[in-house]
């Protein structure tokens, strides 16, 4: 399963996590760095994940699909 987390770039470059996140040690992730002038395309693509995972990411459809896991 993906999740995304907000973090913030420090003053010395440093990412930082806003939320608590428990990650194994050696876990692969990936940063994007959304522009400041986004790209509309981009952002409709980001709100329709959004409005999909609500939709798909509940007990029910998780359950429903948890034969092919």
């Amino acid at each position: 399963m993906e999740y995304k987390y907000e973090a913030v770039v420090e003053t010395d470059g440093r990412i930082r996590i806003q939320s608590p996140v428990h990650l194994k040690t050696g876990a692969k992730v990936f940063v994007s760095v959304p522009s400041d002038d986004p790209d509309p395309v981009v952002s409709g693509f980001d709100l329709s994940e959004r409005a999909l995972a609500a939709d798909w990411l509940n007990p029910e459809a998780e359950a429903a699909w948890a034969h092919l896991q």
